[in-house]
């Protein structure tokens, strides 16, 4: 572990970050609200944006056992791992969260990591192939990444932006459907429907789709760099995002030849690790020069 990384030297990179999301957030809630509107004016629209804050005010305080069942997630007790448990410790406690998050393992031989939860019910998962594949350094950056994700409240926001697509997906097929229930009316000339609104029900969940993928990529670059800080360096990032492309590509060439590997990046969760690990390079640098 190393903390020689001078916190100053991402502000500006997280600001950006944190303006980009707010825009990200405003424009999901906008378009959610205009299906809303259109199916049920202004009370529809006004009661589907209170009920995504509500639910997603909520949501991270409920236990994350669902989503732990989900993929066989088993508790990682302290004996199994104490070395794990002391590092998640001291980077909670650099992170400013009120506990350390709980550790979980789940039987799985890809490599991958997640957070779930927040405050009190806040946990890591990390995969068997993961403990398997990566040193303690690298361990330590995704730990530190997954703690950034905790710290910077990213499962509540990731919540809020799911259901508001969720939302904008299920308002705008209602109001698609009574479109076609009355289609006779639109027909015979004794209703008229503006082409902007057609347009923008049957368009608008794409763009909703590719703006919440937009905020995940937003998210992680934010998650990197908090990282970084949190362990005074990005090269335990570095090294396990490295280690991690290594990985993800052999299984994807030993178990999905076919698969079309290079999709957009406006069709991805998380940004090219290329990009990821260059932004943190230029981070490492800034922090040699001021050193």
């Amino acid at each position: 572990m190393y903390f020689r990384m001078n916190p100053e030297s991402v502000i500006q990179r997280v600001w950006a970050n944190r303006l980009q999301t707010a825009l990200l957030i405003g424009v999901l809630s906008l378009f959610m609200a205009i299906a809303g509107y259109l199916l049920g004016g202004r009370d529809m629209a006004l009661a589907a944006v209170l009920g995504a804050l509500i639910s997603a005010a909520l949501a991270p305080w409920a236990s994350p056992t669902l989503v732990l069942r989900h993929f066989r997630a088993r508790p990682l007790y302290p004996q199994e791992a104490p070395e794990l448990h002391a590092l998640v410790a001291r980077l909670a406690e650099r992170a400013g969260l009120e506990r350390p998050p709980a550790l979980y393992l789940m039987p799985a031989t890809v490599l991958n990591a997640f957070a779930v939860g927040e405050g009190r019910h806040a946990a890591i998962c990390l995969s068997a192939g993961l403990l398997q594949a990566l040193d303690r350094e690298q361990l330590a950056g995704v730990l530190a990444h997954e703690m950034a994700h905790l710290r910077n409240r990213d499962t509540r926001l990731m919540g809020l932006a799911d259901l508001t697509s969720r939302m904008t997906h299920f308002l705008t097929g209602a109001a698609l459907l009574l479109i076609v229930i009355n289609l006779p009316f639109f027909l015979w000339g004794d209703a008229w429907l503006p082409w902007p609104v057609l347009l923008f029900l049957m368009f608008g969940p794409t763009v909703v789709d590719l703006l919440q993928l937009a905020l995940s990529r937003t998210r992680e670059y934010q998650a990197d760099a908090v990282a970084a800080v949190l362990l005074g360096t990005p090269v335990p990032l570095i090294r396990a995002l490295a280690a991690l492309e290594r990985g993800q590509g052999v299984w994807e060439r030993l178990f999905m030849a076919k698969r079309r590997l290079n999709e957009p990046s406006v069709l991805r969760t998380h940004p090219p690790t290329e990009e990821r690990i260059a932004r943190l390079q230029e981070m490492l640098e800034v922090a040699d020069r001021l050193s």
